[in-house]
């Protein structure tokens, strides 16, 4: 695993608060502050962004040393249900026995096979984060989070930004009211977001690519970039696992197939995180890491929580539970409550009123069956969400709770009032 730390959420996240800082310095000309051009030092932002990476790295050997957990540096494979070989620079091959398992391999990127990929202007979401440079005009393959927030650090260093997803809409699966706010503000900052849209060729012309679009229509554009970013999604990391050799089942993708205690089909072999399926989230694959850890341990495992998802663009979405898009389909009966940022005095006061919260209860029990979230920290204010929904709380005890003022967590307090 350690997709998050070493190639995901630590270093997108650390280069996406320079990208929020460059545009909030922009936004502050309209009310009278304005600053010079930045300069941008490529090699100092780039050692930055790795040094947050080595210092977690460095807290977690710590860890490891505390609980005096012996850690090998090598590539593991299963020779059978109870045996593993470690293949080690420097050592023979090695066979331990084991008496319990837990696999959390993690994933990689997913490559598009028609791609020149042995070309080094071909980025995925790893390469992308090594800013090795800034091209001037970068094309992104996918409107996921993936390629948003991407889209999104290399616009704010200069890069003139052409995305172009299948789907009808970014974001596809979250609901429109909160995809739209991020929708208007990427508009702004990349050149063009081209929807209901294939790459159909592409082509290498010396230092550049020419790459021709079609769209459900058939009608056919080619478009020239310096660089392309595939952002379509991700696959397991488990071809490499020997996983046939313990008999542990997968599916048709390579994801390892497990029960709700995180087992898979050989009884002391566990998996847990983006090897087996999404959602593909660190703190979905720690949750999971307990749970397979109490079952081994024989004690009761937490029970389970709902997942916060969030999108960090500017603004961010954040949403836990059913969303609104899925009340509609299943024709659930549940009164959703939404309350707008324009009305919110603190958004006001921090020139941030594009954004909206809203919450989804069921109107006979008011019990909460999810929320979501659009504007600036909105990944921070989810979780009161998240806890109210573990704790049984009603959208009526959300109400009737004291929120500061002026604070954005107020647009909690005063959705839930709509109820």
């Amino acid at each position: 695993g350690g997709v998050c730390l070493n190639r995901g959420c630590i270093p997108s996240k650390t280069l996406l608060h320079i990208a929020k800082v460059l545009s909030e310095c922009e936004a502050l000309k309209e009310h009278g502050i304005s600053f010079n051009p930045p300069s941008i030092d490529l090699g100092s932002l780039r050692t930055w962004k790795n040094e947050v990476v080595t210092r977690l790295r460095t807290g977690l050997k710590s860890l490891i040393k505390k609980y005096s957990i012996e850690f090998i540096h090598g590539h593991a494979r299963f020779v059978s249900e109870d045996q593993i070989e470690i293949l080690r620079s420097g050592f023979s091959a090695e066979t331990r026995i084991f008496s319990k398992a837990i696999i959390a391999s993690g994933s990689l990127p997913s490559k598009i096979d028609s791609l020149p990929n042995s070309n080094t202007n071909i980025l995925d979401s790893t390469s992308a984060l090594e800013l090795n440079s800034i091209p001037k005009r970068m094309l992104i393959i996918g409107g996921g989070y993936i390629g948003l927030e991407l889209g999104t650090i290399y616009s704010a260093l200069g890069s003139r930004i052409t995305l172009v997803e299948m789907l009808d809409q970014i974001l596809f699966g979250v609901d429109r009211d909160l995809v739209r706010y991020v929708s208007g503000s990427l508009k702004k900052k990349f050149d063009k977001i081209i929807l209901g849209t294939r790459i159909t060729s592409v082509h290498e012309v010396g230092n550049f690519f020419k790459v021709e679009i079609t769209d459900a229509k058939g009608l056919s554009e080619t478009l020239e970039f310096d660089a392309i970013l595939t952002a379509v999604g991700r696959v397991p990391a488990t071809k490499e696992l020997g996983l046939e050799k313990a008999c542990v089942e997968t599916d048709a993708k390579g994801f390892i197939k497990v029960d709700s205690d995180y087992r898979t089909n050989i009884k002391n072999i566990f998996a847990i995180g983006d090897a087996i399926g999404q959602p593909m989230l660190m703190h979905k694959a720690a949750a999971e890491a307990r749970t397979a850890v109490a079952n081994i341990l024989g004690k009761n495992p937490n029970k389970k929580s709902a997942i916060p998802y969030v999108v960090f663009t500017d603004p961010e979405i954040a949403w836990c539970g059913i969303t609104e898009e899925k009340v509609k389909k299943e024709n659930i009966s549940a009164k959703i409550c939404r309350f707008s940022w324009l009305a919110s005095g603190r958004a006001m006061s921090m020139g941030r009123t594009d954004g909206l919260t809203k919450i989804i209860a069921d109107t006979a029990t008011e019990k909460i069956l999810g929320a979501g979230i659009t504007g600036v920290g909105a990944g921070e204010l989810i979780s009161e969400i998240v806890v109210a929904m573990n704790c049984g709380a009603t959208i009526s005890d959300i109400a009737s709770s004291i929120h500061p003022h002026p604070t954005l967590s107020e647009t909690i307090m005063e959705a839930a009032e709509l109820f």
